[in-house]
């Protein structure tokens, strides 16, 4: 569909503040802040409409159609272009401002108005609906609301004022962009979506501009899984025509009813576009389709409880792993790469979890080893924090491409554009920072060297992967000795005839011949006993005493002459026997070795027998105790802090003596 692109009087963007004045009717009327886009999106909604609407007509008259002439055939031209219909706007001509400019009429004239759209625009702005059909927008139940209140009138007069006719569809979706973002700063239901602000669209355009493998002859197919009102999507398409791509495509999805209505609508003013409504990761809307370019800013931290069985469930083969069901960013990283052409490209907003959360053997660590083993990960680029609008955290641009050059495979860069930023006159929410065009430059020409620079890293994609070598210590004491070593012959428990234990100088029955009852009492307090508090000594019937001495961590054995000597480290080891020909109960007592089961974190290499060697260098180098090698488990992980730390500079001590000195000056006039 061809689209009007005059010269528009006024900047789009002077409309914002414009638009929000309808708000003040609302506080006016005690409508809470919170509740302010469910009443102003269907209006925003009918102001696009309308201005789309009048740009079509006005390219339909431009080509010689007139409805004077020949109303008919003005309608049917009109409706091949597929952007909807109102039959009060395209076949009598009427406007918002035209039904207010008349305050008899208007309650007659808005009713016609509203009902004049389709089917389907009707449905998605929640006109004329029965009450079990979906609402996406609700816009009767808001009419009825505002006329209750009496500012019906008086909200559609100040909506009518606005007049976007004229402007192409890039500038509306950048209107679009900055009202959606404020209703997702005062709305409550937008916890963990990140409204991508303008200046990452572009550096995201940029990236898949350098990127694509696609001829600008041919067509492009971009997708974004969680689309929200369409203005990344939508933005990315637009500086890719303005870049010399004619035909791109569009596909979206999203759960959100208000925000898949907004970039529904939005749909039908552009060509080669689908936007569905649901869970994308559950729907799967376009399986079966490759992309070209994925684009997405999914949403952080938001759980995936509620529909964890049909993930677990999924039989399209999506997920290889599942993340921790406190935070689907993964998911949705996995289902993109699904999507995702063998030549596409993908770039995706993350917060730093994805980088480093999970252990190895954990769902996000495997996840980010499967990708890895892929080669599918290009590029991790650090944006600057208090960069989007109702977070302040740093995010991450993953790069993803299945098709890498033969000279960057295995490979991947990391780019810290965490700098390269300026700080805004005044803070839009949370955003205080923007990237200039020569912020992004520098970026999108670091990707394309692909070569170590001032912001960034290129390294081996083994890099990032680690061993986590588990390990079973034999505990020692202070002089590193075990009674596995002295007393314990070949692992077997050093065993000891018992004939009392004394228990913080408390003496106990002997320990052998008990009633079952007196056993039980004895044995349950040398069960639950504590070596960091407790004094436990147990004497055997050759009359030597064994007591573990917890400061030094060892075991010490008095014999009946007073002689003392170090046992090393274990521990007790009690069991309750009985006697078959007395029935009466005994306490048999041990000391065995002590273990601990731990891990280490080790570097790795892709051979198996350099891997191998450098566990065990390690392990002989740091691990001093004896130890069991176990299960090892490879994990990835990611941290930029590492990668580009910069040591703060010590001032030497000549300078700091200097300094001293002169504050010692200062005080000496001070007092003086």
């Amino acid at each position: 569909m061809a689209e009007t692109n005059p010269t528009p009087l006024r900047d789009i963007m002077q409309y914002e503040p414009q638009i929000w004045a309808a708000a003040d009717l609302l506080i006016a009327a005690g409508i809470k802040q919170s509740k302010f886009p469910d009443f102003m999106m269907p209006f925003f909604a009918l102001v696009m409409l309308e201005s789309r609407m009048r740009n079509v007509i006005a390219q339909l008259e431009k080509e010689g159609l007139s409805r004077e002439t020949n109303l008919d055939e003005f309608i049917e031209a009109f409706r091949d272009e597929k952007c909807g219909y109102n039959e009060f706007i395209v076949k009598e001509g009427k406007t918002l401002s035209t039904i207010c400019s008349n305050d008899k009429t208007f309650e007659q004239d808005f009713n016609t108005y509203r009902k004049g759209f389709d089917p389907e625009l009707k449905m998605l702005l929640g006109i004329d609906r029965g009450t079990e059909e979906q609402k996406f927008l609700n816009m009767d139940g808001i009419v009825a609301e505002l006329r209750a209140k009496k500012i019906l009138l008086a909200t559609v007069t100040k909506w009518a004022e606005i007049d976007l006719s004229g402007y192409d569809n890039s500038a509306i979706t950048t209107l679009e962009e900055h009202i959606k973002r404020r209703w997702a700063d005062i709305s409550a239901e937008t916890a963990g979506e990140q409204y991508t602000p303008d200046d990452i669209i572009s550096l995201i355009s940029e990236i898949v501009a350098s990127k694509i493998s696609v001829p600008k002859s041919q067509f492009v197919h971009v997708y974004d899984p969680t689309c929200g009102g369409g203005n990344l999507l939508f933005g990315v398409a637009d500086r890719l025509k303005k870049n010399g791509y004619k035909y791109v495509a569009t596909y979206g999805c999203d759960l959100s009813d208000s925000l898949y209505a907004l970039s529904c609508i939005e749909s039908k003013f552009r060509t080669h576009s689908k936007i569905q409504h649901g869970n994308t990761l559950t729907k799967v809307p376009f399986l079966g389709t490759e992309f070209n370019v994925v684009i997405a800013n999914p949403p952080y931290g938001v759980s995936w409880k509620g529909y964890e069985s049909d993930i677990k469930n999924d039989q399209t083969g999506q997920f290889q792993y599942y993340p921790s069901v406190s935070d689907g960013q993964l998911l949705f990283m996995q289902h993109i790469l699904f999507q995702l052409a063998d030549t596409g490209i993908a770039v995706e907003v993350h917060n730093g979890s994805t980088l480093f959360s999970g252990d190895a053997g954990g769902g996000e660590s495997n996840i980010r080893k499967y990708i890895f083993d892929n080669d599918w990960v290009e590029a991790i680029i650090q944006m600057p924090s208090d960069e989007f609008f109702n977070t302040g955290i740093y995010t991450y641009l993953w790069i993803m491409n299945k098709n890498k050059a033969p000279e960057r495979r295995g490979k991947v860069m990391l780019i810290n554009g965490s700098n390269g930023w300026k700080l805004l006159k005044k803070s839009k929410g949370n955003k205080r920072r923007e990237m200039l065009p020569e912020h992004r430059t520098a970026i999108v020409e670091a990707l394309a060297k692909f070569e170590d620079c001032e912001i960034g890293k290129v390294y081996p994609k083994w890099h990032f992967y680690y061993n986590k070598q588990a390990l079973t210590l034999t505990d020692v004491d202070e002089a590193d000795q075990s009674v596995l070593s002295s007393v314990c012959k070949d692992d077997k428990p050093f065993k000891i005839e018992p004939a009392a234990a004394y228990l913080n100088s408390a003496a106990f029955t002997s320990l052998s011949d008990l009633k079952a009852e007196d056993a039980a009492e004895i044995f349950d307090a040398l069960k639950f006993y504590d070596p960091m508090q407790d004094d436990l000594t147990i004497k055997d019937t050759a009359g030597n005493a064994y007591t573990f001495n917890a400061d030094v961590n060892t075991f010490m054995k008095e014999d009946k002459n007073g002689k003392s000597c170090s046992l090393g480290c274990g521990k007790w080891l009690f069991k309750l026997a009985a006697n078959r020909k007395t029935g009466k109960m005994s306490i048999q007592c041990a000391i065995v070795p002590a273990y601990i089961n731990d891990y280490e974190i080790i570097d790795y290499s892709p051979n198996e027998d350099e891997n191998e060697k450098i566990i065990d260098t390690f392990l002989q180098k740091y691990v001093y105790r004896p130890y069991v090698k176990k299960d090892n488990t490879v994990g990835v992980e990611l941290n930029f802090n590492k990668e580009f730390y910069v040591p703060e500079e010590i001032p030497s001590v000549d300078a700091i003596m200097c300094e001293l000195e002169a504050l010692e000056n200062d005080l000496k006039e001070f007092k003086l």
